[in-house]
């Protein structure tokens, strides 16, 4: 269901995370870079997720490739879903679910993002409470620098991601509760 676009609002304070109780919210968040096409595919679904009616349970953010910047997330959260590219020989526009359960189930590096990506990850690893970790990915062909354009297929699979993480996010919310 598609609402009146919003503008996104920037968080500028890592209190946000802690105002309230979040241990019943999942946090779905797009990582990757917006400036290298499919690449950035991940940022790409959060900017589309902000035009719908999203859960009160669902929290949405664009990760860019803030790397440890993003830990207190998982201070924060129970449960975190990941968007990201990868680059796995899949066609274009492949979607794929993943429960990570290490830093090195995550897809190969694809830019300087996922380095920090994964550093990040280990440290979540060593953190007292880990979070339930989920990795949807886009399996995309080649990273195109400086450009924000989608290939037609990953474009393509936006609608089909987004719906499959919702009804994730419902499945997860229900187990729950």
């Amino acid at each position: 269901m598609s609402i009146k676009e919003r503008t996104p609002v920037a968080i500028c304070s890592d209190s946000y995370f802690f105002e309230k109780d979040k241990s019943n919210s999942i946090l779905v968040m797009g990582v990757g870079n917006y400036l290298m096409g499919d690449e950035g595919i991940g940022v790409q679904i959060i900017q589309e997720m902000v035009k719908h009616k999203l859960p009160d349970y669902v929290d949405i953010l664009d990760g860019g490739t803030g790397g440890f910047l993003l830990l207190n997330c998982f201070e924060a959260y129970s449960t975190v879903i990941f968007i990201d590219a990868t680059m796995d020989g899949k066609p274009e526009g492949t979607i794929s679910l993943i429960k990570p359960k290490f830093a090195s189930d995550f897809p190969s590096a694809l830019s300087v993002h996922d380095v920090g990506l994964k550093d990040m990850i280990e440290a979540v690893y060593l953190m007292e409470k880990v979070p339930d970790i989920h990795l949807f990915t886009v399996s995309i062909k080649e990273i195109n620098p400086m450009t924000l354009e989608l290939n037609q297929k990953v474009k393509e699979s936006i609608p089909i991601i987004i719906e499959n993480i919702l009804t994730h996010c419902e499945e997860l919310h229900l187990k729950k509760t």
